[in-house]
């Protein structure tokens, strides 16, 4: 009644049986009173009478309320469907966070009694600490409940509002008549719509994670050194581990990089970033010479520390988590030159170079006639060319691809090089 539109409405309560009645009575229409409102124009979305149609909704294509009820229903009845679908799995979310709930408390009371146990031993020190310990506790198990608690009444929320609709909706469609159901649908439809448009968490918002600690050092209680806290995954320097195929040598001037794994005091993977990492690497002999690494928080406890070495020769790398060491740090880095000069002749074939041995062979893999491992002059493998013995690279000037094959002998190898 406050809204300007609907002030002079008669409104009455659908429960009302002397009202019920009236459901099945004709309505006439608010522009045409004398006429009943038989027929529903598609174009505007609403009920209209005879007189409407020759009027203001001359040419919109209308039909009759009984030939269109069953269209528009059927929409209905599919929103009505998804919702319930909803308020199934709102349900099994709901009955979820009451066993989370009780595992919360199991667990809870369980580290309760751990903690009493571990502190029997000591006197009024322990005790004290003790109780320091189970307040910590109670705080921490008050949080947890609070966060299911806020997560509970949010769904019971959600759940109550699906299911009032869901009632309202059916009983619209069973009890409801065809005008009834064409005149509400839009704000029904609206209704459902957003209900199932919610998004909501289908797991409870925190685990039972609480783990007891007897030798974790507590400081200081009464004058007395105390051990034993509750932990929440802190990461323990001294067992995070360091991961990489380039960890101890690297090419010059190439980007390469390694893998810091975050471990708790436990040695269990912290599975989350945001820690305090630093490192350093800086050159033995060259004090003034150093690399700036970059340093990739992955947030699944893991970081990429990626760098490109400028200056040859030893380096030392420092990796720090929380100011302290980790496992393996500090290490030595060795850079190695950019260009890997030949160890090998630059010859035009292995038969000339080596003075005619059977034995001695090339990196170009050529072979000759009559038991020569060699490379011969027009011979089969032979470049058509002088090039390397070492890698078979027919460039003089150029970079060393590698030593000799892994079936060569070294000796031969190393005879052919001298002469």
């Amino acid at each position: 009644r406050r809204q300007k539109k609907t002030a002079s409405h008669a409104v009455t309560e659908l429960e009302n049986t002397e009202d019920c009645s009236q459901a099945g009575k004709p309505l006439f229409c608010p522009s045409h009173p004398t006429e009943e409102l038989r027929l529903f124009c598609e174009q505007c979305d609403q009920p209209v009478c005879q007189d409407c149609v020759a009027d203001r909704h001359r040419q919109h294509p209308y039909d009759f309320t009984g030939n269109v009820i069953h269209r528009h229903g059927d929409a209905l009845r599919e929103l009505l469907k998804s919702t319930q679908q909803h308020t199934g799995a709102l349900e099994d979310v709901l009955s979820q966070i009451d066993d989370m709930g009780s595992a919360v408390r199991s667990r809870a009371e369980a580290v309760a009694t751990e903690i009493c146990l571990f502190a029997s031993g000591y006197v009024k020190a322990i005790e004290e600490h003790r109780d320091r310990l189970l307040k910590q506790l109670e705080n921490l198990k008050v949080q947890k409940e609070n966060l299911l608690h806020l997560q509970k009444a949010q769904l019971q929320q959600l759940l109550l509002d699906m299911r009032t609709g869901v009632e309202f909706t059916e009983r619209l469609l069973t009890s409801g008549s065809d005008l009834e159901i064409l005149i509400t649908k839009g704000v029904v439809a609206s209704r459902l719509a957003k209900l199932n448009s919610i998004a909501y968490n289908t797991r409870p918002s925190v685990d039972d994670g609480i783990q007891f600690s007897p030798r974790e050092r507590a400081g200081q209680c009464c004058g007395y050194e105390v051990f034993g806290a509750i932990l929440n995954k802190v990461v323990d320097p001294a067992r995070c581990t360091l991961h990489g195929e380039d960890l101890h040598s690297v090419r010059q001037n190439q980007l390469t990089g390694f893998t810091l794994l975050c471990n708790d005091t436990m040695g269990e993977r912290m599975g989350r970033g945001g820690e305090a990492v630093w490192v350093t690497i800086t050159h033995k002999d060259k004090r003034d010479c150093a690399i700036k690494p970059t340093v990739c928080d992955n947030g699944d406890g893991t970081y990429h520390i990626s760098y490109s070495p400028e200056e040859p020769g030893l380096h030392t790398v420092c990796v720090y988590v929380k100011g302290q060491h980790v496992q393996g740090s500090p290490f030595t880095l060795m850079v190695k030159n950019k260009f890997l000069e030949h160890q090998g002749v630059f010859h035009c074939c292995t038969f000339c170079s080596s003075g005619g041995q059977k034995a001695a062979r090339c990196a170009c893999g050529g072979t000759m006639p009559g038991g020569y491992q060699g490379c011969g002059h027009g011979h089969k493998g032979h470049p058509g060319c002088p090039h390397w013995s070492c890698c078979g690279q027919v460039k003089e000037s150029s970079e060393c691809l590698g030593g000799p094959p892994s079936n060569t002998p070294q000796r031969s190898f190393l005879r052919t090089v001298v002469l």
